[in-house]
């Protein structure tokens, strides 16, 4: 009699465990049917238990990845092994509000889920039970780690003022590409270009006027070029463009679009207006070339043919 009031009490302790504890429990038969559905996945997806039990899971929550699904459990059923997902491969499985709407960025809870098999008299599997864990604070704080590593990554590459890449990072990619066309030939040009008489906007109008005209060029060149270039603020008034597949005159054609449309835009800061123009060279990839700052120095030499040549025109570096 005790012994039997010991078992009852246990089996009592064990039913108010798994109805309490938090982590989602569905047990399923083999026609995916559902055995047992605990007050977690009661309370977040809305279904109760006498709903619940005995209806095919897949009618319940038809927004499930239903094929996906079945493969994973009908594994489970053959290889008496268990299965997992995270929320980094299906980051909502069912689609659950968060747990802490007000304070989570999350508006969706974030799994992770785990498929055991449950043997029965015979040996064999007779039903899986699955476990949905509420891991999105973890998720959230991944993620965050994530975004923040890339804002760090992003601002340790770009210019302060123009928003293009500094001159660091932006060598990295010319080095990058200088070996890929050495290696695999290949054509790409490269433009250099500084804004003509820089140094009287800063003495004549101030520094804050000169940083407006750097970052209102570095927008210029960011609306005028493909995903694949790459744009520098190469030194004070100095920029630089890497154009991959891009012969000199498809070269030319863009750094002509860029002067006019420089010498054409009026920048304005605090009621001053002003006008700038810009010189610029061209330098197409060339065998020849032994590193990547002959390279530089071909396009520079081209730079300084429009300087001394007038200024507010482009130049082409002259092949040997």
């Amino acid at each position: 009699m005790v012994d039997s009031i010991k078992h009852n009490d246990s089996l009592h302790w064990m039913m108010q465990m798994l109805q309490t504890i938090e982590v989602g429990l569905v047990v399923l038969n083999r026609q995916g049917q559902v055995q047992l559905w605990n007050s977690f996945m009661e309370n977040h997806s809305g279904v109760r238990v006498s709903t619940a039990r005995e209806r095919n899971l897949f009618e319940l929550f038809p927004e499930l990845p239903r094929d996906w699904m079945e493969r994973k459990i009908n594994a489970v059923f053959k290889l008496k092994s268990r299965a997992y997902s995270t929320w980094e491969q299906r980051p909502h499985l069912f689609r659950f509000q968060s747990a802490r709407p007000l304070t989570s960025q999350a508006p969706l809870m974030f799994q992770n889920l785990t498929l055991t098999p449950l043997l029965g008299s015979d040996g064999e599997v007779s039903h899986v039970c699955m476990l949905i864990y509420d891991v999105t604070d973890i998720a959230i704080n991944k993620l965050g780690l994530e975004s923040a590593n890339d804002a760090l990554e992003t601002l340790s590459q770009t210019d302060r003022l123009s928003g293009l890449f500094n001159r660091g990072h932006w060598e990295e990619c010319l080095v990058d590409e200088f070996h890929r066309l050495t290696r695999y030939r290949g054509t790409g040009s490269l433009i250099l270009f500084d804004i003509d008489h820089f140094k009287p906007v800063n003495d004549n109008y101030g520094h804050h006027v000169g940083d407006q005209v750097i970052k209102d060029i570095g927008s210029i060149i960011g609306g005028s070029l493909r995903d694949t270039d790459k744009a520098g603020r190469y030194g004070g008034e100095e920029f630089a463009i890497l154009l991959p597949e891009t012969d000199a005159p498809a070269a030319l054609l863009l750094a002509e679009r860029l002067r006019k449309q420089i010498e054409s835009h009026t920048f304005k800061v605090e009621g001053i207006a002003i006008n700038v123009t810009v010189s610029l060279g061209i330098a197409e990839f060339e065998a020849r070339f032994s590193n990547h700052v002959q390279w530089i120095e071909a396009a520079d030499k081209a730079l300084y043919s429009s300087k001394h040549c007038g200024r507010n025109r482009t130049s082409l570096s002259s092949k040997t």
